[in-house]
């Protein structure tokens, strides 16, 4: 009878030490968030390429044989820097023949003139016919005119021997050489690619949807993908007005800053973001909380579950999804700015259970 008490008492302080600790393991801890206050926004990250501010092609304005190239790919130059020269052997010699012509012309001129000068004063006492008067005045004037022609084909010969010698418009760098010593150039034919130093900017192509949200002088963060730890901002200066391939319009985003990283034809990636309307042209303050506390409900209504201090439990509460973007739903209602919201395992939840909050600060793996 006493083995019979003793293993009955043992059974029972056994049981109630099971229900103890079932009761304990029915507090679930909660992963949580105290939710507040945003604006209802959109985040669009666009690819762009990196791009001199400012840059053109060089090329020589007249033909010949390139006599010297002073400088290589990848050069710094200053502005006026000789970059190659043609053989100025065919240009000096117009040069010459152009001033011969304009010492033939002036000393025409000046024959011409006496002749007029004499017959001016001899029409006067009437010893020469009018005819020879009109004659020595049209040649006169047509010296003057032969004067100003060879003179105009000096000025040509001599811009052509200047314009033999090719310079560098402005400080900046030599990204492409197209020409070689002994080659035979025709005017306008690309010799160099030249870099200005005023700068980089980033072309970027935005889709019909976004291009009414972008205003000129806005700023930007512009992220590049090979150097992740640089972000820089960017000033909006121009925005195309017609659309090019996709319906996308271009528009250019100068970098305010500077990095020696930095090369022309990098990948940038630009983000726009900008105030979004809801599901029912909602516009506003809204409340910003991730996907994974949303509970689905019958009839396509929403929940999430409030945490109560006082009682240590959640309650569901119906909220109203304005928008989602990127596993972030937009809440208008239903939410206040302060409150506690469980955001994992909502889908194990119901109304008044016990639950407490896990510690934020220790690190959590899915």
């Amino acid at each position: 009878m006493r083995l019979f008490l003793t293993l009955f008492l043992t059974l029972f302080l056994f049981s109630c030490n099971e229900q103890e600790n079932i009761t304990e393991k029915a507090i679930r801890p909660i992963a949580w968030e105290k939710v507040s206050e945003s604006n209802l926004q959109q985040l669009r990250t666009l690819s762009g390429i990196v791009a001199p501010v400012e840059s053109t092609s060089l090329s020589f304005e007249v033909m010949g044989k390139i006599e010297s190239v002073e400088v290589k790919l990848g050069d710094t130059v200053k502005k006026g820097q000789v970059l190659a020269q043609l053989n100025h052997r065919s240009l000096t010699l117009s040069v010459k023949s152009a001033k011969a012509q304009l010492d033939k012309a002036n000393s025409d001129q000046v024959e011409a003139k006496n002749s007029f000068t004499r017959y001016s004063q001899l029409i006067k006492n009437g010893l020469v016919s009018q005819s020879g008067f009109d004659n020595a005045k049209a040649n006169y004037e047509s010296s003057e005119s032969a004067v100003g022609v060879a003179q105009a084909q000096l000025d040509i010969a001599q811009k052509n021997l200047q314009d033999g010698t090719l310079r560098s418009p402005y400080n900046g760098i030599i990204t492409k050489r197209l020409i070689e010593p002994s080659q035979q150039i025709s005017s306008g034919q690309p010799a160099f690619e030249i870099e200005g130093k005023h700068g980089l900017e980033v072309h970027v192509m935005v889709p019909e949807t976004l291009i009414k949200e972008l205003q000129h002088n806005s700023m930007i963060p512009v992220r590049f993908p090979v150097l992740p730890q640089t972000k820089m901002l960017g000033r909006v200066t121009e925005i195309g007005t017609r659309a090019e391939a996709a319906n996308a319009f271009p528009i250019t985003v100068v970098l305010q800053d500077k990095n020696p990283s930095l090369r022309a034809g990098m990948t940038a990636e630009v983000d726009f973001t900008f105030e979004d309307k809801g599901s029912k042209y909602y516009q506003g303050v809204a409340i910003s909380v991730p996907f994974s506390a949303i509970r689905a409900g019958l009839n396509q209504k929403s929940y999430v579950f409030i945490y109560n201090p006082n009682t240590q439990s959640v309650n569901s509460s119906e909220v109203t999804i304005e928008n989602i973007r990127n596993n972030i739903a937009f809440i208008s209602s239903g939410l206040k700015s302060g409150e506690i919201i469980a955001i994992a395992g909502v889908a194990f939840l119901r109304d008044g259970q016990k639950v407490t909050l896990l510690d934020n600060t220790t690190q959590r793996f899915n």
